[in-house]
């Protein structure tokens, strides 16, 4: 095997972790949607007895919401709208298991209906809602250097689509979030 490529010292990498966002070369954010979805099983599996017991069950929504979609959605904003499909629908099965998982749910029963009876927004409109107000905190706040961070743009000129593509949509008109 070939000796590893270094430039001025530094080891050749195709992707850098940057406060906690995996960003590989390509930013098509693989990496990243892997990590969240390693981080996500982890926090399921360590959770797995306490989410199937008897244990109420708004405690254990406190628990999925604090361990496990904190993980999934960690700065979601920023490299969702970089996923694909299905990176996406990979990133939308994580919740459903652990949805069905608290609320020991059979396989007749839709992931939908699970999410609408707990009142918990799916992954995409959750996401959708923190930027929204992610960006109209940063566009109204008294720091003139945020306002319109991301601007929004008909295309990226690199035809990429870009974080405030999230807002493209009507606001959400849920009344609980997660």
């Amino acid at each position: 095997m070939p000796p590893k490529l270094r430039i001025r010292g530094q080891e050749w990498q195709t992707g850098v972790k940057y406060l906690g966002v995996m960003i590989d070369r390509s930013m098509r954010m693989a990496t990243q949607v892997e990590h969240a979805i390693h981080q996500s099983r982890f926090a399921r599996s360590i959770l797995r007895p306490v989410l199937q017991s008897h244990l109420p069950l708004q405690a254990k929504m406190v628990l999925y919401k604090g361990y496990i979609c904190s993980r999934l959605t960690y700065t979601a904003p920023a490299w969702y709208a970089l996923c694909s499909t299905s990176q996406r629908k990979r990133i939308q099965a994580q919740q459903n298991i652990a949805l069905r998982m608290m609320v020991g749910a059979g396989q007749y029963v839709l992931n939908e209906v699970i999410a609408r009876d707990l009142c918990i927004e799916i992954v995409k409109e959750f996401i959708q809602h923190i930027a929204r107000r992610m960006y109209d905190i940063a566009d109204l706040g008294p720091h003139e250097f945020l306002w319109n961070i991301t601007p929004m743009h008909e295309r990226s000129p690199s035809d990429r689509p870009l974080p405030r593509e999230l807002l493209k949509t009507p606001p959400l008109k849920s009344k609980n979030t997660l």
